[in-house]
């Protein structure tokens, strides 16, 4: 084999195609940078980086007063509260359209057309609710919810829940729908009910999936509280409102720490259950 045909071999035959394809990505997204305004050199520039430089130098030291440390404490309780309590709302509100949502479920699949139209009659408005759950914003939701039950955590707590059901509920059909479906279809071909064939054909397989990504959205949840927090709905976001409003650099700067944290024990109990659930 000479050096010419072992250089041919090595070189990738579809190099071209994704160079023309990144140069067509470049192109196409050039008028988006230029609508959204994007300048990079803003950043580098002298008088951007010592107004930044002056911002940040104020967030130390860190505040660590005693009474402020007992509210930071009580808005992160608050916080995980909110959070917490928003996905199972979310579950509540996934579970059940994930499942009817998802056609490896559908004992129209495993005969002719038997409860075809009803399966579509069910799955469509199910696929449009979850659609419309999820297009809107938590932070709308949440200014939503804090017009109608007040300011406080219950706002943030159903802002979360009707938004993050419906992502739960879209994913959650997606990973069973590629998961591997035959027990379940086995189980539907044998006379079980849709519930049966999920409990006992899908959900041994997916269950690693699942608590991986409900883990995920909870962190998420997380951080969606804190911002919800700025226009009411209570937590760290309320307090670090408040705080940057006072121009108080140093609570800021605790405030963002205790963020980083919580990712810590997000990513840490992510780790745990799926360990758990390997």
């Amino acid at each position: 084999m000479t050096a010419e045909t072992g250089a041919a071999r090595l070189r990738d035959p579809a190099a071209v195609p994704r160079l023309v394809l990144g140069i067509g990505l470049i192109v196409l997204l050039w008028p988006g940078f230029r609508l959204a305004e994007f300048d990079p050199a803003v950043l580098f520039d002298p008088r951007s980086r010592e107004i930044m430089g002056r911002f940040m130098a104020t967030f130390f030291p860190l505040a660590t007063s005693a009474e402020f440390l007992r509210l930071i404490v009580k808005a992160t309780l608050e916080t995980l509260a909110i959070a917490t309590a928003g996905m199972a709302l979310a579950l509540l509100v996934a579970f059940p359209l994930a499942l009817i949502v998802t056609r490896r479920l559908s004992i129209s699949r495993i005969g002719p057309a038997r409860g075809l139209v009803a399966g579509h009659v069910l799955r469509l408005p199910a696929r449009f609710v979850l659609m419309f759950l999820r297009s809107i914003p938590e932070i709308v939701w949440a200014l939503l919810f804090v017009r109608a039950v007040g300011l406080g955590p219950a706002a943030g707590v159903l802002a979360i829940g009707v938004t993050y059901g419906g992502m739960l509920g879209k994913v959650y059909s997606e990973i069973l729908e590629s998961g591997d479906t035959r027990p379940a279809v086995a189980l539907l071909e044998t006379g079980s009910g849709r519930l049966a064939a999920f409990c006992y054909g899908m959900w041994p397989v997916a269950l690693p999936e699942l608590v991986s990504y409900t883990v995920y959205r909870w962190e998420c949840a997380v951080r969606a509280s804190v911002i919800m927090g700025f226009v009411g709905a209570g937590g760290l976001g309320q307090l670090m409102e408040l705080s940057m409003r006072m121009l108080n650099g140093g609570e800021v700067g605790t405030i963002l720490l205790v963020f980083f944290l919580l990712v810590m024990l997000a990513d840490a109990v992510s780790a745990f259950l799926r360990k758990v659930t390997a």
